[in-house]
């Protein structure tokens, strides 16, 4: 799982989806490239949008559910929670003095 991840997170672009769906969760893929392309000014085909979502999906950073015909995309940052805990050292040096 941790190299779907990074693979994910490689891409400058899919970091990109990814800033944008943490601004605004529940985005359809049109509502995407539209602000791929007007915020960022990323000329990028839908087609590609979609391709970048599906990597990100694999990953686990971005679930999707259907709604009648609409396909909206949310943001799930418990892969990024999963990799931070994965290193992380308890702190156990204890309270820390201050010298005057």
């Amino acid at each position: 799982m941790a190299d779907d991840l990074f693979k994910a997170l490689a891409d400058p672009t899919r970091r990109t989806i990814l800033d944008e769906l943490t601004e605004r969760s529940g985005q359809t893929l049109f509502e995407i490239c539209s602000r791929l392309s007007m915020k960022h000014q990323l000329g990028i085909s839908r087609q590609a949008v979609s391709q970048h979502l599906a990597v990100l999906e694999a990953a686990g950073l971005v679930e999707t559910r259907r709604e009648g015909r609409y396909k909206f995309h949310d943001l799930n940052t418990a892969p990024l929670r999963q990799i931070t805990e994965r290193w992380l050292v308890p702190d156990t040096s204890g309270p820390k003095e201050n010298t005057p």
